[in-house]
């Protein structure tokens, strides 16, 4: 099943994908409350949605409103080429190869397909991340590898936009990441339930789904999410780890493998091709789910906050 969250009459409506056709599920009703119901349930929720759009009629919106936003670092390839920036000879650091390592991010800059994504004040280095995120259906805290799928709902695409320049002077704090982050998130263009991807799965247990990252119709980047180092299970046993996991929380799984410009730059040792720039079109598709498109335009001028008040 695809939720798909539709601006409808000026309006928020939930729909189920039905084909080229949108049936529209009774005002008020979200993703969340979809998501957490049983696959019979959900079948049985549908199937009394009778009011339909063209889904070419009716605008997406981000497909769901979540509650909180962890963004793992899952591809060996990505932060092997990541790393690189700080030097050719730059290796992985041992602790990521401890445990998943994630940052929470804004749940309240979430953006939808097709909405334009401004240049943060004071980025001169605007990147784009290709992500898969898993969305929570059953609240869960402690989970363990063998039971952690089951508390996954649906998946998304999910773009980390990211201010790699900001991301430099967040990493001097060793606060973790603030401004280079919290300006931009897009999700979309919908949720597709986790029921109907469990065919995709490899000899392995993983998602093989195709990953690509394209700027201005040129692919730049492509993977699977098989190739992930960490599963998303054991990326929500270490998120849930001491912690309640609730419905609608978005897990991501980091950029995939050439999924973003930072890693090619790396790779290079130059900002080729340069950071993105007003004008420039970011679209990432990922098979089985879909693809999203956003369009990067000038932002403001960062507000001076001043000086301290030193001792």
């Amino acid at each position: 099943m695809k939720l798909a969250n539709l601006e409808v009459e000026g309006g928020e409506r939930l729909a189920v994908l039905d084909g080229e056709m949108a049936r529209l599920l009774p005002v008020g009703v979200d993703a969340i409350e979809m998501l957490e119901l049983r696959p019979a349930e959900r079948e049985d929720r549908a199937a009394a949605a009778t009011e339909a759009v063209a889904l070419t009629e009716a605008k997406l919106l981000a497909p769901l409103h979540p509650p909180a936003v962890r963004d793992f670092v899952a591809f060996e390839q990505h932060i092997e080429g990541m790393v690189k920036t700080e030097g050719p000879g730059a290796t992985v650091p041992a602790e990521w190869y401890q445990a998943p390592a994630f940052y929470f991010s804004n749940p309240n800059a979430i953006f939808a397909p097709g909405e334009q994504i401004e240049i943060p004040p004071g980025a001169k280095a605007l990147d784009y991340e290709c992500e898969v995120a898993a969305i929570i259906g059953t609240r869960g805290r402690d989970l363990t590898v063998e039971n952690a799928r089951e508390h996954i709902a649906g998946y998304t695409i999910f773009n980390d936009w990211s201010a790699r320049d900001l991301q430099g002077f967040d990493l001097k704090l060793k606060m973790g990441w603030a401004k280079g982050k919290d300006f931009a998130s897009t999700l979309g263009p919908w949720i597709v339930t986790a029921d109907e991807l469990e065919p995709r799965r490899d000899s392995e247990g993983r998602l093989d789904l195709a990953m690509s990252a394209a700027l201005n119709g040129k692919t730049l980047g492509t993977d699977t999410l098989a190739n992930a180092a960490w599963s998303f299970e054991q990326m929500l046993v270490y998120a849930s780890r001491g912690c309640e996991l609730v419905p609608g929380d978005v897990i991501g799984s980091g950029t995939c493998g050439s999924g973003c410009l930072g890693e090619l730059w790396g790779r290079a040792g130059r900002r080729e091709p340069p950071p993105l720039a007003p004008g420039d079109e970011v679209t990432l598709s990922v098979e089985g789910i879909g693809t999203i498109t956003n369009t990067i335009i000038a932002g403001v001028d960062p507000i001076d906050y001043g000086a301290p008040r030193r001792r």
